[in-house]
Parts: C-alpha cells; structure tokens; sequence
C-alpha cells in the first residue's frame, strides 16, 4: 500500500468515527432522560415525605406560633380568609342528638356543641392530626382531649370518662381517642365538641352535619368578616332535634355544662337498645317496671323495639 492510500484510509476511518459521534451523544441522553425523570420523581416524593413529617410533627405550622401543652386554647390572631379542607373526615360520635348549640346560653357563650353520648360511648378523632393536650379540669372540660389538624383546626373532646391517648401521640381521622362521661361541669353524660382556629372557636354547626353524619362540602373557607352570620344561619338551619329518637321536651333543657347559678333541671336517664333485647328485659335491667317504660316512651307493649333505639327510663 502507497503512502497515498495510507492516508486516504486514515482519513476516511476518521470520518467515519466523527460522524458517528453525535449518535452515540444522542443515544446516551436519549437512555439517560428516563433515569432523570425517576430521579425526579424520587426527589419530589422524598420532598413530600419531608413534608408530611414536618407537618406530623406540628401540624398547622404556617398558622400557629408555638406547640403548647399548658393552655386548651388561646386566641392569636385571625387570617382574614382561610379554606378549611374537611375531606378524609370522621365523625366524632355516631350520635346525632344534639342537646346544646354553639352561641349565647344562659348569660354566657357556649363554645361548641353538646352531642347525647352515654358513659363509655366511643369517641373519635374528627381529623388526622398530633395530640397537644390530655387533661383534666374539674370545672369545665372535667377529662378532655385536644388535637391540632393539618387543615387548621384544633378539635376539643370534653367531659370524657376516659381518654385512651397521650399527648404529642399522632391519630388518624376515625381512631379512637376516649370514652363519652359526665366528668367535670356537667349534668349528664354528653360529649362537648369544639372546633378552633387560632385558639377562636369556630361553630361546628358550619362543618359538621350531625344529623345527617356528615360535613357540609368538601371545604370551608372561613372568612372573618362574614363568620358570625354564618354561624346564625347553620345553628338556625341544624336546629337541636336530633333522628327523632328525642321529643322537643325531652331535648330542652338536656344535661350540659350546668349554669351559673346551679340551677339544673331533674336529670333523665336513658337506655339504648341493644339487639335482640325485650321492654321486660330492659326493665329488670333498669329497675322499673315495663309499663313505667310504656308510659315515659308513649309505646305499648306490643311495640316492637329497633336496636339503637333510645328509651327514657326515669
């Protein structure tokens, strides 16, 4: 082979190899985009993990200043709007009797609303969230649970006979937190529930349906300059009868926190039937005899009993 043709093949191998270049370049980032997008991914689901453990561990951080296990609540300053999400919801009991409204009750302001639960009733987180507060008060919450959620909200659980959670423990929405009592300023069993923001107690007649065992919408924007009205409007619209279980006379004047003068009205007791069970049963079990049953249920004794239903017994 002449030196010529050296050359000419050297030349001609080179010009291959530099055309053959910017495929491979483009074949490795072509195999390499896929690997970017998964990393990327991987990155924004570790992001969120992140996330999701910084809002575990204080929830509602953008709102709220400090986590304090020393106060039920104190009042910061309101945002002047804020959507509430109430998806992934659970209510806080299956009763749908509420014997007490949010607002202005004898010469004070009731701050939540007082739902029929009898002594040992399970009690549920209404939201996932963080327990703050696992206290007792003797003249006011008697034993009573505060949660703080991620949507804003913290959610109060009063006069509980027992609670089954400690404090800075994480729950999930529907999770049992305690047991319905009589403990603290209270004349009967009932569960008093709070919703707030910022330490502001917020009507629960805006977010909760008890009566139909649901929330109002997928969300509430609360907005400070129009929240008073609402709160008139869902305590007009929800009113305090319940599933029908409770005649009007019957649900006014129910067991709640008590007035300031300690003037309470004779407690009535009641019992819920439990499958299977019978009017002369109940009645051996209560003490009474079946027509007094008959007679304070406006029932016969040919009545055929619905179990959850509710019957005055004294």
């Amino acid at each position: 082979m002449t030196f010529k043709k050296i050359v000419k093949s050297i030349a001609f191998g080179a010009l291959l190899f530099m055309s053959a270049q910017p495929v491979t370049a483009q074949d490795l980032l072509a195999r390499q985009a896929p690997v970017d997008r998964k990393m990327k991914r991987v990155d924004t689901l570790a992001l969120q993990n992140l996330i999701n453990r910084e809002n575990i561990q204080s929830p509602s951080a953008e709102l709220y200043d400090d986590w304090d296990n020393t106060y039920a609540h104190k009042a910061t300053e309101l945002p002047d709007s804020f959507r509430i999400d109430l998806r992934h919801f659970h209510m806080p009991t299956t009763s749908r009797v509420v014997t007490s409204n949010f607002g202005s009750r004898w010469g004070r302001q009731h701050k939540g609303i007082d739902l029929k639960v009898y002594i040992g009733d399970t009690i549920r987180s209404a939201f996932s969230g963080k327990v703050r507060m696992v206290k007792y008060e003797r003249g006011g919450y008697g034993k009573y649970i505060v949660i703080r959620h991620s949507n804003g909200l913290e959610t109060i659980y009063g006069h509980l006979s027992k609670q089954l959670v400690e404090e800075n423990q994480v729950v999930r929405a529907g999770e049992v937190i305690g047991l319905g009592g009589n403990t603290g300023r209270s004349t009967g069993s009932h569960l008093h529930f709070e919703t707030r923001l910022c330490g502001v107690a917020l009507n629960p007649a805006i977010l909760f349906d008890f009566r139909a065992q649901d929330v109002v919408a997928d969300s509430y924007l609360f907005r400070k300059n129009t929240y008073m009205a609402e709160s008139s409007e869902a305590n007009r619209l929800r009113g305090k009868i319940g599933n029908g279980s409770y005649t009007r006379e019957e649900v006014q004047g129910e067991m709640a926190y008590g007035s300031e003068t300690e003037q309470v009205a004779e407690e009535k007791q009641y019992h819920k039937v439990a499958k299977g069970e019978t009017l002369s049963a109940i009645a051996k079990k209560r003490g009474v005899s079946v027509s007094s049953l008959c007679k304070l249920n406006r029932i016969s004794k040919r009545t055929r009993l619905r179990p959850g239903q509710i019957l005055r017994y004294s």
